[in-house]
């Protein structure tokens, strides 16, 4: 007979359990068989192969499912549920009010053995804990499943902080399902656990506001991006202001276009207050309409519009955030009040030339940046004054050396250098300056001052998420890979949607054979950035290093199917680890599955 071998593989689980299963046996032991056979068979069963899964195992009052897709996981215990709240008002397959047959539902992303058919590892567990937490006729899911499908389904969550599970080493972030599809209120059962166990997240301890997209209202969709880089020099004024805790432009503006609830926003992103607008702009005059919303309540704050010449934007903006610091009693240091006090007046084309630039900057293609740059390049021409035009500029020259876009050369980095040091001659506070040296001198392998660069950046700016990202860079790439994470980790907090920080994190948890906490990482990277080369790549690995050969070559294949011309050698060049022994790791992985890269 030949042994069955032990695989290892990431999967999304799926717990069940019927609720009360023993006071319902006892009442009517035949009548409760029947309809959970009946439920079972006619939809339950159904519902997991609509959604691309396998039922592992039933038990007598439950089962567990597994799912190669978190998304098609969660998307069937929504199903699941939905269709049990029907069955159960309209009596289908058993008796409705007390005796109605009720499911909690757990749902976890992570590593799990199988074997004998069968699964098993804290994967497996950790489903199993939230089902056991979860209300009745509830959804819980693990905060990587969170991760992994916010935004990507019509349901909301809500945060109930981090909980210690019987027999998992650590705390789990746990989330229930809210809205139409799922239970939002928590039954009597529910309610009797302390009230101290379950808990949102803590705000920040200063006031924290994220500035969403300001609606272009000129009539002219091509303006959308003036509106918002207003939107966006706002944020970066309030994000210098140390008293304040403010949300990055890449995760306020992912709600652009949607209907939100404000409350649900604030929630998602952990801040307290809104700031919403409008922008009309008319020639050489712009009009601004800006409010200030108290997420929990939906109050207005403060409220004022503007009517002045472009000319006359940067003292605008200056307004708006010194309303903002007034409304919420913020105190500014000597420092901030001087800087407040040195803008100038804009030259129209300019200032209209480097919104343009960035908006092109964060579309992230080779044909995009080169027009970033040529952008970047004639607002110089015609302002040679404009720090922030400068840092973009070589910003620009940076992601096209590492990206190898548009011929990069060496040249390009000394030419980054020089652009980001004129910024910081002409602006010595000027943060995003700072951001752009360092990583200049990053990958020009001068670590020391890329990370001289690096804590000037957060210093002037402690808001600044790119900031922390490039200064976790350096920390991983010269071993540092605990601080690496401290840093990605407060990236992350200041922009929850910010991919690079994400898969930062995953290296350095990779660096330290946390590979578990890595694969979540680098899943959760690919969810925000589904083209990503490098995430699948370092998937492959620990796929390799874990045995499972089909899930390695799989993303071996993904890789290449996104850039044929994918080289692990050129990813040495680029990324200068001051050790090899991360990418010998890496490529240990890579072996193992016989990938030959």
């Amino acid at each position: 007979m030949t042994e069955e071998r032990t695989q290892r593989r990431l999967a999304a689980i799926l717990a069940a359990d019927v609720v009360g299963y023993s006071r319902l046996m006892g009442e009517n032991e035949e009548g409760t068989l029947r309809a959970l056979t009946a439920h079972t068979a006619e939809h339950v069963e159904p519902s997991v192969a609509r959604h691309g899964g396998r039922i592992v195992k039933t038990t007598g009052d439950g089962l567990l499912a597994e799912f190669a897709s978190v998304v098609d996981a969660v998307s069937c215990a929504l199903d699941f549920q939905a269709g049990m709240r029907e069955r159960n008002a309209g009596e289908t397959g058993g008796a409705g009010g007390d005796r109605a047959i009720e499911f909690r539902i757990g749902v976890n992303l992570g590593d799990i053995i199988i074997q004998d058919g069968d699964v098993f590892g804290d994967g497996v567990n950790i489903a199993a804990r939230l089902e056991g937490l979860c209300d009745p006729g509830g959804i819980f899911v693990s905060g990587t499943v969170y991760d992994h499908v916010d935004g990507k389904l019509s349901v909301s969550f809500e945060d109930l902080g981090e909980k210690s599970l019987k027999n998992i080493v650590r705390p789990v972030r746990v989330y229930r399902a809210l809205g139409d599809t799922a239970q939002a209120a928590p039954a009597a059962e529910f309610r009797a656990a302390p009230a101290a166990e379950f808990q949102a997240a803590a705000l920040p301890d200063k006031p924290s506001v994220a500035v969403l997209a300001f609606e272009n209202m000129s009539g002219d969709p091509e303006q959308t991006y003036f509106a918002e880089g207003i939107a966006e020099d706002i944020i970066t004024d309030l994000s210098k202001i140390s008293g304040l805790f403010v949300i990055a432009r890449n995760s306020s503006f992912a709600y652009q276009g949607k209907s939100v609830d404000l409350r649900e926003v604030c929630r998602e992103l952990n801040v307290r207050y809104i700031l919403e607008g409008s922008v009309r702009r008319a020639g050489a005059r712009v009009r601004i309409n800006a409010q200030l919303i108290e997420g929990a309540t939906g109050g207005h704050i403060w409220a004022e519009r503007y009517d002045r010449e472009i000319a006359d934007i940067f003292a605008v903006q200056d307004e708006v955030s010194g309303e903002i610091v007034g409304a919420l009693r913020v105190a500014l240091t000597p420092d901030e009040k001087s800087s407040r006090a040195q803008r100038r007046k804009v030259d129209p084309e300019a200032y209209d030339l480097l919104v343009q630039g960035r908006e092109r900057l964060y579309r992230f293609n080779a044909p995009a940046m080169a027009e970033a740059r040529e952008s970047f390049a004639r607002a110089i021409d015609i302002d040679p004054d404009m720090p922030d035009a400068y840092a973009a500029l070589s910003l620009s020259y940076s992601t096209e050396f590492v990206n190898g876009w548009n011929g990069p050369h060496d040249r390009h980095l000394a030419k980054a250098i020089d652009l980001a040091g004129q910024a910081i001659r002409i602006e010595p506070g000027n943060s995003q300056a700072y951001h752009a040296l360092s990583l200049a001198n990053l990958w020009a392998r001068n670590f020391d001052a890329a990370e001289s660069a690096a804590r000037a950046a957060v210093s002037h700016n402690s808001n600044f998420a790119g900031g922390y990202s490039v200064l976790g860079t350096v920390c991983d790439l010269t071993g540092r890979h605990e601080e690496a994470i401290e840093n990605a980790e407060k990236a992350i907090s200041l922009d929850p949607r910010y991919d690079v920080a994400i898969h930062l994190l995953g290296r350095a948890q990779f660096a330290l054979g946390r590979d578990e906490e890595a694969a979540a990482s680098f899943e959760r990277r690919l969810s925000l950035q589904p083209g990503s080369d490098n995430s699948r790549l370092f998937l492959a690995a620990i796929h390799g290093l874990a045995g499972r050969r089909d899930e390695a070559e799989q993303r071996w294949r993904e890789i290449l199917e996104i850039n044929p011309d994918f080289s692990v050698a050129r990813l040495r060049e680029i990324l200068p680890y001051n050790s090899g022994a991360v990418f010998e790791r890496l490529e240990d992985g890579l072996r193992r599955a016989g990938i030959t890269a």
